[in-house]
């Protein structure tokens, strides 16, 4: 498939390398985007134990962030978006009996396994000082880039997670790349409410990444909504 498209000049810079991936000292850090589904009767059961093991998580050493989600309109759909200093400060966490204790209470109550997927950051911003609040909207997505076509995508990204981190209320927009599939990107955006999420999707930098994207894509854009646990 031969594809023709224009990049302007940011996009191309991005492609070679002559601009940032990620922020500097971000190399070390370990992200963990994790997604279960479980009984719809057990939602509240299990939103409830997943909010007290994120507050106890975020106390633990080399914890930068620790977001527990829960789908909108999904509400037995839930998502753990967690940060650490480095690998061996997250894996010191999943080597926590309090860890291995919720694992173990969740088992039952899961419709499909525990889905953990580790990355690292391919292009984040500043961390803000103090979360959006309950208003706030979190959209995550997963982003499918053909193999063949991943340096293409991959700068397609980055260059919409530059963009978007302008726009009207928006308090997070990271694009994070899956270790184990380089062409496999989740993107991390927070919203102050849904009005400023539905403006972001109306812009046309947004459209135009989109259109750009689809002939690149290995899968649907799979944007999920949801709402902070705690």
């Amino acid at each position: 498939m031969v594809l023709s498209l224009r990049f302007p000049v940011a996009l191309i810079m991005l492609m070679l390398g002559l601009l940032p991936a990620a922020r500097a000292g971000d190399a070390d850090i370990a992200y963990i985007v994790s997604y279960m589904e479980v009984d719809p009767p057990s939602a509240g059961k299990v939103a409830g134990m997943l909010g007290e093991f994120g507050k106890a998580s975020r106390k633990d050493d080399g914890s930068l962030r620790f977001e527990v989600l829960q789908r909108i309109g999904q509400p037995n759909h839930f998502a753990i978006l967690e940060t650490w200093k480095n690998k061996d400060a997250q894996a010191a966490h999943a080597a926590l009996a309090r860890t291995k204790e919720l694992r173990a209470k969740l088992e039952p109550l899961l419709r499909s396994p525990y889905d953990e997927r580790p990355h690292t950051a391919l292009a984040v911003g500043p961390m803000p000082a103090a979360s959006a609040g309950k208003a706030a909207v979190y959209a995550v997505t997963h982003v499918d880039i053909v193999p063949t076509s991943k340096d293409i995508g991959v700068a397609l990204v980055k260059q919409l997670s530059e963009d978007s981190r302008k726009d009207k209320d928006n308090a997070r927009f990271d694009a994070l790349t899956q270790n184990s599939r380089p062409n496999h990107m989740t993107v991390v955006e927070i919203w102050w409410d849904r009005k400023a999420l539905d403006a972001h999707g109306m812009t046309a930098h947004v459209k135009e990444f989109r259109e750009k994207l689809m002939p690149l894509s290995g899968s649907l854009y799979d944007e999920r909504l949801y709402k902070i646990v705690n």
